[in-house]
């Protein structure tokens, strides 16, 4: 409950007076200790990219996304060309920083600065990137730039129906929202949409998390996690979906 009023009593929003629209997101890298977050180049990192993705033989990665799989590099270079080079959605290319290589990508979209609002999306980690180090800390380096421009609120939608994307957003911290019925056409099928999001608020807290989580004692020589992130996110989440 809003502790807010009117001078008729009327509930309102706490108020805004110090803050102020952000820039939008530059194209500009984000580095960490596993890998590089990088503004999309064609001729960089599609070879690497389509060779990463052939990885996935099944092509699983494409089913909830509302375009792919593509057959040939050529086919997803013409993709990434005429889809990838705006700045909404700003795409990003995941470098590995042992291999050099890009084995993923996520973007930034629905960038309204106006409001302080900003989404990742189109999110798609090759075999290669799955499960490692490297791909929780490519979404923790995005999240850490979209708040440190100033943004207030940090947005996961996916399709209702993709329970490891689901998954993937409430162990990065981000709390469910609820479900837009009928929010998509994708692939002449409908897609219902799941909503998360983190906020301002909750960002010192998470940023801590993901400094714990990611120091190197929190691994052992195998490079097996000591503690789970879903752990020390789970009591930052205001619910669960």
């Amino acid at each position: 409950m809003t502790e807010h009023t009117t001078e008729h009593g009327l509930p309102i929003g706490f108020p805004l007076d110090r803050w102020a629209p952000p820039p939008r997101p530059a194209r500009e890298p984000m580095k960490g200790t596993c890998c590089r977050v990088e503004p999309l180049e064609i001729d960089t990192h599609a070879p690497d990219l389509f060779a990463a993705n052939a990885l996935d033989e099944k092509g699983l990665n494409w089913t909830y996304l509302p375009y792919g799989p593509f057959a040939t590099l050529q086919a997803y270079r013409a993709w990434l060309e005429s889809d990838c080079l705006g700045d909404d959605p700003l795409f990003y290319a995941i470098v590995d920083t042992g291999s050099g290589r890009a084995v993923g990508v996520a973007s930034y979209l629905n960038i309204n600065p106006r409001s302080g609002s900003i989404e990742v999306g189109h999110i798609n980690y090759s075999p290669a990137l799955q499960g490692t180090r490297a791909a929780s800390e490519a979404m923790y380096l995005m999240m850490q730039h979209a708040f440190e421009l100033g943004y207030r609120r940090y947005e996961w939608k996916c399709n209702a129906l993709n329970r490891r994307s689901r998954d993937a957003a409430q162990r990065l911290g981000l709390s469910y929202e609820g479900v837009f019925r009928q929010h998509m056409v994708t692939k002449s099928r409908n897609r219902d949409s799941a909503w998360y999001a983190a906020i301002d608020r909750e960002w010192p807290v998470l940023r801590a998390v993901f400094e714990q989580w990611l120091a190197p004692g929190n691994f052992d020589a195998d490079g097996r996690q000591r503690e789970a992130l879903s752990a020390l996110t789970a009591p930052i989440l205001v619910a669960r979906g």
